[in-house]
């Protein structure tokens, strides 16, 4: 992935996207229950961010994890083919692309052992585990992401160093080059770690090409990017939630929606959106980009 040439358009929220078409996610799975249930439904949300000028769509895998299927039912076998699933119909959408010169990519998604609990814990940072116990929990999905086929690979959602250096131990040597995204709150990790410790994570791999924050208010931003600048040379990712706050308990988001003024991701390479960041939010930040707008260059 060749992030030289400016500023990189992610996509938006997966999830928002399809609530707003009448899918129900309330399933502990969330998005990846269309994976089984109704996957046309996954290529169309991604075709859908494409069309909006999303450059990388990022896949429907974030809450699948082995144990947590096994749970529900679903054989290895089955886990398997639906993080595969995950990447082959982001392909798919990517495929049905008119070519016209614009580089895009398919980024698999690997979320937090966390998120596979389906109880807001990857918001709150405490997963119980150790950094080995979370490397071998996160062993089995990685390899079969990173042999999917997808360009790389997309650890976000971090909420601590543990899990972040466990991912960064599985990165090391694989040879697939991924970026390393954390949730914060108040300028910490979600741990209440320096998230600086985190970012400084990725000059330990050559494989983590970015850093940076996802699932956190926009506010945010400025200082995480601040942050990254201060301890590594990588670019950095940047797809902050719209503005709205979840609550966990509720199950509900809570706030007014809205991104910053008019420098809120300057400095950043790969800038999108993640919870309740729509298509719409994303044509805007494609057409801030091709107006040479608020988005400056970093390298």
């Amino acid at each position: 992935m060749d992030l030289s040439a400016g500023p990189i358009v992610l996509d938006g929220g997966l999830g928002t996207l399809l609530e707003s078409h009448g899918h129900d996610l309330s399933d502990p799975l969330w998005s990846a229950r269309l994976l089984v249930d109704d996957p046309d439904a996954i290529r169309a949300a991604h075709a859908e961010y494409f069309a909006a000028g999303a450059q990388v769509a990022i896949t429907a895998s974030y809450q699948v994890g082995f144990s947590s299927l096994a749970r529900r039912g679903f054989s290895a076998a089955d886990t398997e083919g639906m993080l595969r699933a995950s990447v082959r119909l982001a392909a798919s959408a990517l495929s049905a692309v008119v070519a016209d010169g614009v580089p895009r990519w398919i980024a698999a998604s690997i979320g937090p052992y966390g998120a596979t609990l389906g109880d807001g814990s990857e918001y709150r940072g405490t997963s119980g585990l150790t950094r080995d116990e979370l490397r071998r929990w996160h062993e089995p999905r990685f390899a079969v992401l990173a042999d999917a086929g997808a360009d790389l690979l997309a650890f976000e959602t971090i909420p601590t160093l543990d899990e972040a250096a466990a991912l960064v131990d599985l990165a090391r040597g694989c040879g697939r080059p991924a970026w390393l995204s954390f949730t914060i709150e108040g300028g910490r990790l979600r741990s209440g770690q320096p998230m600086a410790d985190g970012f400084a994570l990725a000059n330990t791999a050559d494989e983590v090409i970015a850093v940076g924050i996802n699932c956190s208010h926009p506010d945010e931003v400025p200082g995480a990017i601040a942050a990254a600048r201060s301890v590594t040379d990588r670019p950095v990712v940047i797809y902050p939630n719209s503005g709205e706050r979840w609550d966990a308990d509720a199950r509900v988001w809570r706030g007014a929606p809205g991104l910053p003024g008019d420098d809120w991701a300057a400095g950043a390479s790969l800038v999108g959106g993640c919870c309740r960041v729509g298509p719409a939010d994303i044509a805007r930040v494609r057409a801030g980009l091709r107006a040479g707008g608020p988005i400056r260059r970093l390298r």
